[in-house]
């Protein structure tokens, strides 16, 4: 017999939304190679860390995975560079981690939700991060252990695989990595995830076992935490910030710009399941762009406007 949290892991795999995160991008915008990470590879390499992380800690893996699976649920199409532009256009703003609650809350299963569990809503929902320090301050907490498990779970994922898509794509060496978060993390993806995880895990069960804690905290100890911080900072200085400026991201925010306009003047060409809410404009708007992949939303676009952008 199913558990409640194994059939909403069951639920989010075989939603739509999660279906279309294997053609929305992580950090480069539509790369010719294949085998950058995209949306969907950066969720699965999220629960397979968790999962890891959860075992060892004695947590229930099954909320650790339906939380990691969900958790971005609500990306954009253009991923960071798409919810930039839509938080912009959107009177009320926009942020991926309120849009995942609002697509298993509201938007899947033709505007029924998929009936979640509210660990699982609260950690899909607590797990962003954005622009602060690791565990520092305004870091959100989540209201369960395997939702902090996930969080944290996220970054060890995303610092290590867009590292080896920027080397990939030219934007930084390995000589460049900053010596003292590779002379302490290792100088593989490997070695970074196992010393990271291996970190957490030991952290995490002293945090665990000292019966004076009342609300134990999913983190690392200082030094891992403090290069681990270093290796972020390095890439936003490196990565993050420059892929702001490309000509794929002009092109992105373009085609954003041309959907959001158009559709706002043009409501009855929305999908009915969008025209059918009791919204406002806006937020139909906001939903159709934040549901669409990279390439269905290039290519309405291109029908919009009547030219390749």
């Amino acid at each position: 017999m199913r558990t409640a949290f194994q059939r909403d892991r069951d639920r989010i795999i075989h939603c739509n939304a999660f279906r279309r995160l294997k053609h929305k991008t992580q950090v480069f915008i539509m790369p010719l190679s294949d085998h950058y990470v995209t949306r969907l590879t950066h969720t699965l390499e999220v629960s397979q860390i968790a999962r890891t992380i959860a075992r060892a800690l004695n947590l229930n893996e099954d909320l650790t995975e339906a939380i990691a699976l969900g958790h971005d649920l609500g990306h954009t199409p253009f991923g960071h560079i798409g919810e930039q532009v839509l938080n912009e256009l959107c009177p009320f703003g926009f942020r991926h981690n309120e849009q995942s609650l609002r697509v298993v809350d509201v938007l899947e299963k033709d505007g029924q939700g998929l009936n979640l569990t509210w660990e699982v809503r609260d950690g899909i929902l607590n797990h962003s991060k954005g622009g602060i320090e690791i565990l520092g301050e305004g870091w959100i907490e989540v209201g369960t252990l395997e939702g902090q498990v996930v969080k944290i779970a996220d970054v060890v994922a995303y610092v290590n695989h867009d590292i080896t898509d920027a080397i990939r794509a030219g934007v930084i060496t390995e000589r460049e990595l900053p010596s003292t978060a590779v002379n302490t993390l290792g100088n593989t993806p490997s070695q970074r995830i196992n010393t990271l995880v291996t970190d957490i895990i030991t952290y995490s069960l002293a945090q665990m076992s000292q019966p004076d804690i009342r609300k134990p905290k999913i983190g690392m100890t200082d030094k891992v935490l403090q290069v681990t911080n270093s290796l972020r900072e390095f890439l936003f200085e490196k990565v993050y910030n420059p892929t702001l400026f490309t000509d794929e991201t002009r092109r992105a925010r373009q085609i954003i710009h041309i959907l959001f306009s158009h559709f706002l003047k043009h409501e009855e060409e929305l999908p009915k399941e969008y025209i059918m809410q009791d919204v406002p404009i806006e937020r139909k708007v906001a939903d159709y762009i934040a549901g669409m992949t990279d390439q269905y939303a290039s290519r309405v676009a291109k029908e919009i406007s009547g030219y390749s952008i």
